[in-house]
């Protein structure tokens, strides 16, 4: 594991290339008059994508879903009393 400290104004000019250059281990040291702020990581890649469709047949949608809300619910959601 490596740390790169940069001041803030440095990863603001520069943050994309030491984002690519970065890996799984690696960590960016935020600093402000080189006093350590904040860390940044890289997220651990996500290695399954979700299936669509996998609650098929579970449930239907009645046809009273589509029909317009009350008046008492439309305006509770839009701040009216």
């Amino acid at each position: 594991m490596s740390d790169i400290k940069l001041n803030i104004h440095e990863a603001k000019t520069h943050l994309s290339r030491h984002l690519n250059e970065m890996s799984e281990n690696d960590r960016i040291i935020l600093c402000r008059r080189n006093l350590p702020v904040a860390e940044i990581r890289l997220l651990p890649v996500r290695r399954h994508q979700r299936r669509l469709g996998l609650a098929k047949g579970e449930f239907t949608v009645p046809g009273s879903f589509f029909d317009p809300l009350p008046d008492d619910l439309l305006n509770a959601f839009e701040g009216k009393r």
